[in-house]
């Protein structure tokens, strides 16, 4: 895919519509990571003001203008009425894996209605059959039920865990190793 198009990318689903984040979204994605119940299980913990999402917003939008991009980094919004949902992302492996990594944060007016799953089985469609992946992974911290409930529920299977391994506000805490492979869609 040629960076024009990796810019111009847009997905759907039946209710959700997904395209690439902009230095536009940045109050929104403020707000996503200010919230103490989005934070609980983030390693990036709450920024301590907007210049600092700025950064990382700003970090997001480099990724995709690269030349050799690495991370696609997802608004997620209602299709009926361009709601903000969250943010999802697949940030790949090397090119000889076929491999990536997915992640998600959902605002939490947005928990419980189904779309974590809608989202993320997308994503998944998206890393198969756009980009020719082999296998997607994911990972939460143990506690955090509500992400493993999704990750299940979208066809990825528990691997494993890690001891101690996420640098939560809490401390150190174990998490849930999950993949899925190409082969494992019917």
């Amino acid at each position: 895919m040629s960076s024009e198009e990796v810019r111009n990318i847009q997905l759907s689903t039946e209710r959700l519509k997904f395209r690439l984040v902009q230095i536009s979204d940045l109050g929104a994605i403020h707000d996503l990571h200010s919230f103490p119940e989005v934070d609980e299980f983030n390693t990036l913990g709450i920024p301590k003001d907007i210049i600092e999402t700025k950064e990382i917003v700003e970090a997001l939008i480099t990724d995709v203008q690269c030349q050799d991009i690495k991370d696609y980094t997802f608004i997620i919004e209602q299709l009926l009425n361009n709601e903000f949902v969250g943010l999802i992302a697949l940030k790949l492996g090397g090119v000889k894996s076929k491999s990536a990594e997915v992640w998600f944060k959902l605002h939490p007016d947005q928990w419980a209605k189904g779309f974590g799953t809608e989202a993320l089985s997308k994503i998944i469609d998206f890393g198969f059959i756009d980009l020719g992946l082999h296998r997607l992974e994911a990972g939460c911290a143990v506690e955090n039920i509500g992400s493993a409930k999704v990750l299940e529920k979208a066809g990825m299977t528990r691997e494993g865990a890690k001891r101690k391994s996420l640098p939560l506000k809490t401390g150190w805490a174990d998490n849930y190793e999950y993949a899925i492979l190409d082969t494992d869609r019917g």
